[in-house]
């Protein structure tokens, strides 16, 4: 069985062709990006290092760790998105990114720990068992290297803020974009991580201010957060 939900998939394979539009649902993703990115560059030091995005849609991120001078393999199981990904990378000619559609457990089975960096932005609250995803990215890195996660808190304030808020309110998302269910708390992500015999070494929140637009990161992980792993040497 694999490791994914077909609504889920469906839903993101529906709004593919505005992925890459800035002014669309994706939105967000394009402005939270450039704090994505450099965080995950202060750390892992991206140029010249092989990099796995795991739940890559249509290659916001992928795209951007390839120009910071990383080589990049997006990994997705919606084909639409893909295609998506796929087809900017050519107009935009990304030099070393390349796109697949396989499973993080399916990829971690051909090539163990093959990745200087493995990143899983935003996608382990769509999948039905999170901690197999964290498990593969254990198994994909190299010993020494590094794996980021983000993803939501589940708690009343992230409820308030991220479904009624982002996709009711302020209209910043799509309604039904997140299930509340399957938001995840940092205590638990961190014991899938050990599970996976990986140390977090950072963890970081990021805010949003509705009244001017703004992103930024701090130390409150009470809604969105990110994480930062290593494997040991």
């Amino acid at each position: 069985m694999t490791n994914a939900d077909p609504q889920e998939l469906a839903k993101f394979g529906e709004l593919a062709h505005r992925w890459w539009d800035p002014e669309s649902e994706f939105r967000p993703l394009h402005q939270i990006n450039p704090l994505r990115l450099d965080w995950i560059d202060s750390q892992a030091r991206l140029s010249g290092k092989k990099v796995v995005d795991i739940g890559c849609g249509g290659g916001i991120l992928s795209d951007a760790m390839a120009r910071k001078g990383a080589d990049v393999l997006g990994i997705d199981l919606s084909t639409k998105v893909l295609k998506v990904a796929q087809l900017h990378a050519m107009e935009a000619g990304t030099p070393s990114v390349q796109y697949r559609e396989v499973a993080a457990e399916a990829l971690a089975a051909e090539q163990p720990a093959q990745f200087d960096v493995v990143t899983c932005m935003e996608m382990i609250e769509h999948v039905p068992d999170p901690s197999s995803i964290v498990q593969a990215c254990a198994t994909l890195v190299k010993p020494g290297g590094w794996v980021f996660f983000s993803t939501i808190n589940r708690n009343p304030k992230s409820f308030l803020f991220a479904i009624v808020g982002a996709e009711h309110l302020l209209k910043m998302l799509p309604k039904g974009t997140h299930e509340y269910g399957r938001f995840v708390r940092p205590s638990e992500l961190a014991q899938w991580c050990r599970d996976a015999a990986l140390d977090i070494t950072a963890t970081r929140g990021m805010e949003h201010s509705p009244l001017t637009g703004r992103y930024w990161l701090s130390a409150d992980t009470s809604v969105n957060y990110l994480v930062a792993c290593r494997r040991p040497a």
